[in-house]
């Protein structure tokens, strides 16, 4: 009977020995990394027309003088071996403004996409995206003037589908998608979208150039075709130069008679960034408007802009001057009297975790 007993004993050791082994080699799931913001502004027209959109004809910041709070976002993302997931939301006036063509809970999605990489050369996204289009972006931590460019106010802000990031070697790389009409993340039954960008930079990073295309048919009765041009280069560790250039032509049929009409605007920005301490930025952005179709109402429109970034810790305070100056009589003085130019001061705070 003892021997019975050790040999039980010698067999259940045995066991739990090549359990733990074999527990040992299971993968362990990487932990979810969390990340967000928050920002908030005071604007104040120089006009101070007291009329809506008071003087602003960019995205996020139509008021004057008034405190307004702009976007809390928060980001979840995941990864386990060749697979990986993003969920990043947004609540605010900035979120509900970026998915304009969204109701209830869909307002709050700003990217929600899952990837997908076979191999170290290619990655398949499916879901719904921040456009590749333009040098400006959603979140403001990431840009450097807090009022936004005429460029991503009248381009795409995001595109639901699917496409493949794929590197041809060296610093350069394509991205091939097809998408539903731009920014919209449902639209059964409509046409689709061809999205595609070319990558390349300089061995050492300095130099970073992308051209970025989004072209098809929005619906029955306007098709948009988009090209568009960014590049960045590093002067130095204190200076650097930033370039969006774009050009956007639409066919519509304005009164669903058939007959279709073609306009096309374009436009230029030149941003200059200067970082004199590590606590402490300035940027200056020219951009100039070409639009002779009058699709944007403008004519054409010079806004230069000249921000200040002052960090502490994970906060960036951030006061900026702009002037706008248009082709048509795109402003007010006041509620009765039009003008071909404003300006307009803005201070906000973005804090980043």
């Amino acid at each position: 009977m003892k021997k019975i007993w050790i040999l039980i004993v010698a067999i259940a050791s045995s066991q739990l020995t090549y359990s733990q082994g074999k527990d040992s080699t299971k993968k362990t799931s990487p932990p979810v990394t969390i990340t967000g913001s928050v920002d908030g502004y005071y604007r104040y027209n120089f006009n101070n027309p007291k009329i809506s959109p008071y003087n602003n004809l960019t995205s996020f910041t139509h008021s004057s003088n008034s405190f307004e709070l702009g976007m809390a976002s928060l980001r979840a993302d995941h990864s386990f071996g060749k697979v990986s997931a993003t969920v990043d939301l947004g609540f605010g006036k900035r979120a509900e403004e970026f998915a304009y063509n969204d109701a209830n809970t869909r307002l709050v999605i700003k990217q929600l996409y899952v990837t997908y990489s076979p191999s170290s050369v290619i990655k398949f996204t499916l879901g719904t995206w921040g456009t590749h289009i333009g040098y400006e972006v959603l979140d403001p931590y990431l840009n450097r003037n807090y009022s936004m460019s005429y460029m991503f106010t009248n381009g795409p802000f995001s595109h639901t589908g699917l496409k493949a990031d794929i590197s041809i070697g060296g610093k350069s790389a394509v991205m091939l998608g097809i998408s539903n009409p731009n920014d919209y993340r449902s639209a059964p039954a409509a046409p689709k979208t061809f999205i595609a960008q070319f990558s390349t930079a300089s061995k050492n990073d300095k130099l970073k150039a992308y051209f970025n295309f989004a072209g098809g048919k929005q619906n029955d009765f306007k098709k948009v075709i988009q090209g568009d041009v960014v590049a960045t280069y590093a002067v130095s560790g204190k200076f650097s130069i930033g370039i969006n250039g774009t050009l956007q032509s639409v066919k519509a049929d304005l009164d669903s008679s058939g007959t279709f009409k073609k306009s096309i605007w374009s436009g230029a920005a030149l941003y200059l960034n200067y970082d004199p301490a590590t606590w402490v930025g300035l940027t200056l952005r020219g951009e100039y408007i070409s639009d002779k179709d009058l699709y944007l109402g403008l004519k054409n429109i010079f806004a230069p802009t000249l921000s200040a970034n002052f960090k502490i810790d994970n906060l960036i305070i951030i006061p900026e001057v702009r002037f706008d100056k248009a082709g048509t009589e795109a402003f007010y003085k006041n509620i009765t009297t039009s003008a071909k130019s404003t300006g307009s001061f803005i201070l906000a705070v973005v804090y980043h975790f």
